[in-house]
């Protein structure tokens, strides 16, 4: 009995101290979170404005640029995955990675191949064990991301696009890409954290005849020096602020999603410890009670001995 004890002693002492470190790891991920939030928040109107910017420029511009315009018979998508770099935040990662491969499928349904690019440790090390192919993969900032990791990304991802043989840096035509879709986690509340898809290239030109709202009225735009030379500059900016926007909304949910399962591992710890005690203490009494039930024995077996002899 006192062996029993002795390890419920130190299956507390083992639990004490795994609740000690994941309720720093959920004070962390919660003095984080709100500077996560504010960053996101503040990226939100910038990119929504170059959007709308970039779409009316596409829309009226009349000029064919490679970003923008369809391909007729679209053979090859690029997908950005978008994941955690550390692990511990519950179901963040696994979610994401299911999204992504049910885009994958449904890519490939359509007849196009897929070119897979990685962002986060967690989606790398989910395509290595599978021994799947990905094309380049950056890692190390999935917490706390700059806009010069999502230009380094951006910078790639308009470069897969590139078939003109004048460009030096323009890739093999055979494997350009029509498509670029990002698979993200969207940031909507601290409970909610919601993989989505968006597709960011070709750009979704505007297009219809019916009288816009007086809100959504685009101005008249005069290219210096061509319209061409323009879309060249602007839409790369484009796409490093949609990529920085994703970067941030993946990193508010990383940290949502990593303080809510810190926290119920915390709990969970707490509620072991409580039936540890309990199961501690029952035994400690079990013992104490057959021990005076032992004395008590011997003494009445001394007893009658004793008076047996008389």
């Amino acid at each position: 009995m006192a062996a029993s004890v002795r390890e419920l002693r130190a299956k507390i002492r083992s639990t004490q101290a795994t609740k000690k470190i994941t309720r720093a790891m959920e004070l962390i991920a919660a003095s984080r979170i709100i500077k996560a939030q504010q960053r996101a928040a503040s990226a939100a109107p910038y990119a929504r404005e170059l959007t709308r910017a970039v779409s009316a420029v596409a829309t009226f511009s009349n000029v064919d640029h490679p970003l923008t315009t369809e391909a007729e018979n679209p053979t090859r998508a690029a997908v950005l995955v978008i994941s955690s770099d550390r692990g511990l935040a519950g179901a963040y990662s696994s979610a994401v990675l299911k999204e992504a491969e049910r885009l994958v499928e449904k890519l490939r349904a359509e007849g196009k191949e897929v070119d897979l690019y990685l962002s986060g440790r967690k989606a790398e090390a989910y395509y290595n064990f599978r021994g799947r192919k990905f094309i380049e993969s950056w890692v190390g900032f999935s917490d706390q991301p700059q806009y010069s990791d999502a230009r380094e990304i951006g910078n790639t991802l308009v470069k897969s696009f590139a078939t003109d043989e004048s460009d030096e840096e323009a890739v093999d035509p055979e494997r350009a890409v029509d498509e670029l879709h990002v698979v993200y986690t969207r940031f909507k509340s601290m409970l909610v954290q919601q993989p989505e898809v968006i597709r960011l290239l070709p750009l979704e030109v505007i297009s219809g005849t019916e009288r816009p709202a007086a809100e959504d009225v685009l101005p008249l735009y005069e290219f210096e020096p061509s319209a061409h030379d323009v879309l060249n500059a602007l839409l790369p900016k484009y796409i490093h602020s949609r990529i920085y926007y994703c970067l941030l909304q993946a990193s508010a949910s990383e940290l949502a999603a990593r303080q809510k399962a810190m926290k119920s591992a915390t709990d969970n710890a707490q509620d072991l410890i409580e039936k540890y005690t309990r199961t501690a203490n029952q035994a400690r009494q079990a013992g104490i009670t057959q021990e005076i039930s032992e004395i008590v024995g011997g003494a009445n077996a001394l007893a009658d001995a004793t008076a047996g002899s008389e």
